[in-house]
């Protein structure tokens, strides 16, 4: 539904996007990055508001930027806090339907807001907001077409966590739908709650692409850490290390944190290890099988 080409995008001297290709389909993608790591622009280019200086940047198959029925069929909900301060959500949400040439305007916009779970009758304009509020009629004025593509930049900031979870929940039940979501976020256990598939963006350029899980598993120069938890640690470090079973291991309270390259021969050896040595086994819990770990190491080999 979405594809990048060896899309770059130059201001000036300043290269924003360098070369950057993939394909996306149905469902929830998150694109991952530092600050300044090329995200926003990325999105401007899939949404046609900026072309690619080289490489194509297409959505079903067609140029955003050029082709006026397929900006119809995107919905964007920018990073930033621009509204038009003096009308009311109902207000302005319906003049997003009208500049999408929605036919049946008051019936959209009314369900668009309470898709987001706000008043449609509120009068209030939207400058009294909350910083909550303001992110939810951006996201109503996103969904007010039904677009087939989202692009959603950092869509959950402001919100409380009770609202934040009805978000995903919502982000959700429109991948089912067939919805093709880009999701931005900084907050990288709300980008695991959505879904496994994620771009990384580091330094303009495409670090990875893919399920997060599978992209730690292909990290074959990094250990894997485990905390082992047991009711003698010494004892099961050394039978680690003097057996060969770990890189490295480091002794805590009750536990043992091992480094190993191997973490499915580990989870094979472990239990049966303790039971011969007699020892208690507590807890087995991977410290690093998580996207904060992938994202953390893909940003920090680009550079």
């Amino acid at each position: 539904m979405v594809e990048a080409v060896g899309a770059t995008k130059s201001f000036g001297d300043v290269v924003a996007v360098s070369d950057v290709s993939f394909q996306i389909g149905s469902g929830v993608t998150a694109i991952l990055g530092p600050n300044g790591a090329g995200k926003s622009t990325l999105f401007r280019m899939l949404c046609g508001l900026t072309q690619p200086s080289t490489g194509t940047v297409t959505v079903l198959g067609r140029n955003a930027g050029t082709d006026r029925e397929i900006r119809g069929r995107i919905g964007l909900a920018p990073q930033q806090d621009a509204l038009f301060d003096r009308l009311s959500a109902r207000t302005f949400v319906a003049l997003a339907a009208e500049t999408h040439g929605v036919v049946e305007v008051d019936t959209r916009t009314r369900d668009a807001l309470e898709r987001v779970e706000l008043d449609v009758d509120d009068p209030k304009p939207v400058g009294a907001f909350s910083k909550g509020m303001r992110q939810r009629v951006k996201l109503a004025a996103a969904l007010v077409n039904d677009p087939d593509v989202l692009v959603l930049d950092e869509p959950l900031t402001g919100l409380d966590p009770v609202q934040r979870q009805r978000m995903i929940t919502l982000f959700g039940e429109l991948a089912e739908r067939g919805k093709c979501l880009l999701v931005s976020s900084h907050v990288l256990d709300e980008v695991a709650r959505l879904g496994s598939n994620v771009l990384v963006i580091a330094q303009g350029r495409l670090a990875a692409a893919g399920d997060y899980r599978s992209l730690r598993d292909r990290m074959d120069d990094r250990p894997h850490r485990v905390r082992v938890g047991t009711d003698r640690p010494q004892l099961l470090a050394g039978a680690l290390v003097e057996r060969g079973n770990a890189r490295g291991v480091t002794v805590l309270e009750g536990a043992v944190i091992v480094d190993v390259d191997d973490i499915d021969r580990f989870g094979r050896i472990i239990a049966p290890l303790t039971v011969e040595l007699g020892l208690r086994l507590d807890e087995l819990v991977p410290l690093d099988d998580d996207l904060e770990s992938v994202f953390r190491y893909l940003v920090e080999r680009r550079r």
